[in-house]
């Protein structure tokens, strides 16, 4: 169960800088090309961890940067937006977590390209030195980019007792975390993470509800799946089993933070302990909250407009 008398959210996870470069006309490849750059601090831990913060939640980031410029904005940003980041691991000489993606004129992805060596080498020692803090925490959320034996060693001893929620992010993440996916509280899968990490099938509804029930059956307490437009699919070892969505937003600015918010909504909602049927909603309104922004996390993110919109989009 989660036990809310802590009252605050570690984050075990990436944190980046994201770089996008968008081209001003038809690329041309292998030159040089005008265009349009833009760089912010992203990582799906930490975006999960700004929502939290910025719905009032008290959170505090374990991570890694560098003693480089990108590092320098990850904290001084992230801390700006009400993280404690006083537990990073700070390595001299190494390049903090980067991420850069070129887009064409019409805006679609030509090449992405990540750095996250940084996190990759994040030592089990460093969970246990943060042993203490971890363990007093509400909850934990985490994210698959890290190697498979940290999440391990972190679901299994690092955490104690403190219920570790997981976002697999990719369907290669998935891959790679499916051998330790029952160890998990809860899992944040969409239906193509869903399939890997069950290895079933989850094109139909029924399908779904089969594959969180081999999740369930393999210890994980609690699963959530996003379905976009369609809402979520959710199930625990309670026995709750219930498709859930709000009314579709009728026009969407930006759709790439709604996974992180939805995530801090739903963490939100369980350390405050609240019903099924409402910690959905929040989860919900939390990504529409997310998609009326043109950035990744809605600065105008808050407990309050969340809860105006899960009013306003309710069903």
């Amino acid at each position: 169960m989660i036990d809310r008398k802590h009252a605050f959210v570690a984050g075990v996870g990436a944190a980046n800088v994201d770089v996008h470069g968008q081209s001003r006309k038809a690329i041309v490849m292998r030159d040089s090309n005008p265009g349009y750059m833009a760089t912010s601090v992203g990582g799906v831990t930490r975006n999960i961890l700004e929502n939290l913060a910025r719905q009032g939640v008290p959170v505090a980031l374990f991570s890694a940067v560098g003693d480089d410029l990108f590092g320098e904005k990850i904290v001084r940003e992230s801390r700006a937006a009400g993280i404690d980041m006083a537990h990073l691991l700070r390595k001299r000489g190494a390049a903090s977590s980067s991420y850069i993606a070129i887009l064409d004129e019409r805006g679609d992805m030509l090449l992405g390209m990540s750095d996250m060596r940084i996190i990759e080498d994040l030592p089990a020692a460093y969970l246990d030195q943060n042993g203490a803090i971890l363990q007093k925490a509400s909850a934990i959320v985490c994210d698959a980019c890290l190697p498979v034996a940290l999440l391990d060693h972190l679901v299994s001893e690092a955490a104690g007792d403190t219920p570790v929620l997981i976002d697999p992010v990719s369907t290669a993440y998935a891959r790679q975390m499916e051998p330790i996916a029952g160890k998990f509280y809860a899992i944040k899968p969409n239906e193509m993470e869903l399939s890997i990490l069950s290895g079933l099938p989850t094109e139909t509804e029924a399908q779904i509800e089969r594959a969180c029930e081999a999740l369930l059956d393999r210890g994980v307490q609690r699963v959530a799946v996003s379905r976009g437009e369609k809402g979520c699919y959710y199930a625990d070892a309670s026995g709750n089993r219930l498709f859930r969505a709000l009314r579709p937003v009728s026009q969407m600015v930006n759709a790439t933070g709604a996974g992180d918010a939805f995530m801090a909504g739903l963490t939100h909602a369980l350390v405050d302990g609240m019903a099924v049927e409402e910690m959905l909603d929040y989860a919900l309104a939390s990504g529409i909250t997310a998609i009326q922004s043109m950035t990744t996390i809605n600065p105008s993110m808050s407990d309050a407009l969340v809860r105006e919109n899960r009013d306003r989009y309710r069903l």
